[in-house]
């Protein structure tokens, strides 16, 4: 039984994928789509039958940012209410940021407003080249925040300053030269052909291994100084030897066989 309203869970060989799941709506989202979100990928990545996780959206578009009806009542709260509502949405952004497990966006039809942020969370996303992309939200008179710090990372200041300040449309492939998207493809063929090439790319990574790697990127990132990095990045490759995974994976390096990881 789905425990959720908004979103449908596929597991599939060591890969969860969360699809957005209000076709009705072009998955736009609203406050129970973005509790669910936090839910859905706090407990996907924790499981250890789990390896990856990949985003994706039900019927035409990926997702077409947030609901109007939702945007209607937030319209009326105070600022109090305001404050908790976006707190949420941006936890939602966190959270698939902070995921201990490779995350990867397959993005079809439109990623409007925030949708971007689902996307630039993720530590991989892929679209077809007719994908449209926009950052909108000056257009209704308000500003892309909770998504920012996502899209700017990936994209960089000035570019972002063009899709937040201008509000304008651009396609996949326009996507993939601002590296909006880490790859754009012509059909869902080759989309699917690369996530899964991807996704075969990450298995043969021990998990262990990966999930220290993105909290190293992270720390490195954001969180730590150079000179603070001497000591971080020492006790994190010390930690990863000496650990039951890194022994295996140099010994089957030596040995010249593959790890146990990998079947």
């Amino acid at each position: 039984m789905n425990p959720y309203t908004t979103l449908e869970i596929e597991r599939n060989y060591k890969v969860s994928t969360i699809w957005l799941n209000r076709p009705d709506v072009r998955n736009a989202f609203n406050e129970i789509m973005i509790n669910e979100l936090i839910t859905a990928v706090k407990e996907e990545g924790k499981r250890e039958d789990i390896r990856a996780i990949v985003l994706r959206g039900k019927g035409r578009v990926f997702c077409a940012g947030a609901d109007l009806n939702w945007m209607r009542a937030v319209a009326n709260y105070g600022y109090e209410q305001n404050h908790k509502e976006s707190l949420q949405l941006a936890a939602c952004f966190y959270t698939i940021y902070n995921c201990p497990k490779p995350t990867l966006a397959v993005v079809h039809g439109a990623a409007m407003g925030g949708a971007n942020g689902l996307l630039a969370a993720c530590d991989f996303a892929f679209c077809e080249a007719d994908t449209i992309f926009s950052l909108s939200e000056v257009k209704i008179g308000i500003i892309p925040a909770c998504i920012s710090p996502y899209i700017i990372k990936r994209i960089g200041e000035f570019p972002a300053r063009e899709l937040m300040l201008t509000g304008q449309r651009i396609n996949g492939k326009e996507a993939e030269a601002l590296k909006l998207v880490n790859r754009c493809f012509n059909n869902i063929h080759e989309t699917e052909a690369h996530l899964q090439a991807t996704i075969q790319l990450l298995l043969t990574g021990g998990p262990k291994a990966i999930e220290y790697c993105k909290t190293l990127i992270n720390a490195v990132t954001n969180t730590i100084s150079m000179q603070e990095a001497l000591n971080y990045t020492a006790t994190m490759i010390a930690d990863i030897r000496s650990s039951a995974e890194g022994q295996e994976g140099m010994a089957a390096f030596l040995e010249k066989r593959k790890p146990n990881w990998i079947e």
